[in-house]
């Protein structure tokens, strides 16, 4: 999954404490908006309290999930500082900060501020939750499921934990065992909670996509849609789906809306490799250039598109130069799943395959296993000569998902080494 996807574990419930009333006027607001609503009206009645500025903080947070728009991170940044100007030290307010943190993607730092709660506060779940997605976005998976099991045994049964639990079995290779957790976790989640429900119908699907279920995914992103229309997470999966199924132009047109409700240069990526599938070659040239455009002007920045940028360069754009220079850029940052994978495509796109090697047997150590990383790492092993250990990486590909977007190129790698 995207960065993005991934750090939208962090906007689970583990931040509702109450649940929105529906009041007049409000039909069809969001549970984030109806938050957002009540936080302000709190501040009006009582602009001395700290407690309506973190509230509106975690409200803007969950807004920014429900809509994929960074802007709200910044507002809720700034709704802390005024919580904390009004109580500084605030342990709910500097709880909220780390949400910011986490959702602006500068993750050492929001690690290094959980930390510092979790030795204050060593009790807290909330905390072990913003421990367990900064590790997990670094790299640090011990620490990640070492915060998830504490949170656990805290409070168990817990949404927020079973959530982050899911993910962390994803990660390992218990796909079977990520979906049973996500199970229980819609099962504890209140229907009034509309976008967490679709959220995690989203992530349930996506699990089955990983194994070419793709019927099964298709009924549960129809669902999600119902519960949160034009949701851009179910958009892209419903994408997938029709990749999978050799639907391209369905699959081009629902990327264009996700773009549409959600313009992020990665959502422009994959509808520009979209719209290359579909034929639509001028199309897919012109988003290119625009995808290219927007992710340079971000690349310095921690909430970037670099994996994608990395890919672009490697695959479509022939500047293999500059992919190894964005790649080694981000593991310099981070060294999660997603990471050493963009890293070991771009040293192997560059002949550098022992160390492409090196990055991928990092990358699968931990346990991830989808179609396009098994079939990148059957391309570095065949190239360094080991065909049987080549084979076996193609053919789990095309196990584990047959229909994925990789499989007629894995199919033809196979060829070559069996």
């Amino acid at each position: 999954m995207s960065s993005r996807m991934s750090v939208a574990v962090v906007l689970t419930a583990v931040a509702v404490t109450t649940a929105p009333s529906a009041r007049a006027g409000e039909a069809g607001a969001s549970p984030a908006q109806r938050r957002i609503e009540q936080a302000r009206n709190a501040i009006e009645k009582a602009p001395a309290s700290a407690q309506g500025y973190t509230d509106l903080a975690m409200a803007l947070a969950r807004r920014a999930r429900e809509t994929s728009d960074p802007s709200f991170y910044a507002q809720a940044e700034e709704a802390v500082a005024k919580s904390l100007a009004l109580s500084p030290d605030d342990l709910q307010a500097l709880k909220a900060r780390d949400w910011a943190l986490l959702g602006q993607h500068r993750f050492a730092e929001a690690r290094d501020l959980a930390a510092a709660l979790n030795k204050r506060v060593p009790d807290d779940v909330m905390v072990y939750g913003l421990l367990t997605d900064a590790s997990v976005e670094l790299g640090d998976y011990d620490q990640a499921e070492s915060a998830c099991q504490w949170m656990l045994n805290l409070r168990p049964g817990n949404v927020p934990a079973l959530t982050r639990a899911a993910y962390l079995r994803e990660l390992f290779g218990d796909v079977e065992g990520a979906l049973e957790l996500m199970g229980m976790a819609f099962e504890g989640t209140p229907p009034v909670e509309v976008e967490d429900r679709a959220w995690i119908l989203t992530q349930t699907a996506h699990l089955r996509l990983l194994t070419g279920k793709t019927e099964e995914a298709e009924e549960l992103l129809g669902q999600a849609l119902t519960l949160f229309p034009q949701y851009h997470y179910a958009l892209a999966q419903l994408a997938r789906a029709q990749t999978a199924r050799g639907n391209h132009a369905e699959a081009a047109r629902l990327l264009r809306r996700r773009d549409e409700a959600a313009p992020h240069p990665e959502n422009l990526y994959d509808l520009a490799e979209a719209l290359e599938r579909a034929g639509r070659r001028d199309e897919a040239k012109a988003a290119f250039a625009e995808f290219e455009t927007k992710a340079r002007a971000e690349t310095e920045k921690a909430d970037n598109s670099n994996h994608e940028l990395v890919f672009y360069y490697a695959d479509h754009a022939g500047r293999l130069a500059e992919a190894l220079e964005v790649a080694r850029r981000e593991i310099g940052r981070r060294r999660d799943v997603q990471t050493l994978h963009a890293f070991a495509w771009a040293l192997f796109r560059n002949g550098k395959h022992v160390e492409a090697q090196q990055a991928m047997d990092e990358a699968l150590g931990v346990g991830y296993r989808d179609s396009p990383i098994l079939y990148h790492a059957g391309m570095i092993a065949s190239k360094l000569g080991l065909k049987p250990k080549a084979a076996e990486y193609l053919k789990q590909s095309l196990e584990l998902n047959p229909a994925s977007e990789v499989a007629p190129r894995a199919r033809r790698a196979l060829a070559r080494v069996s």
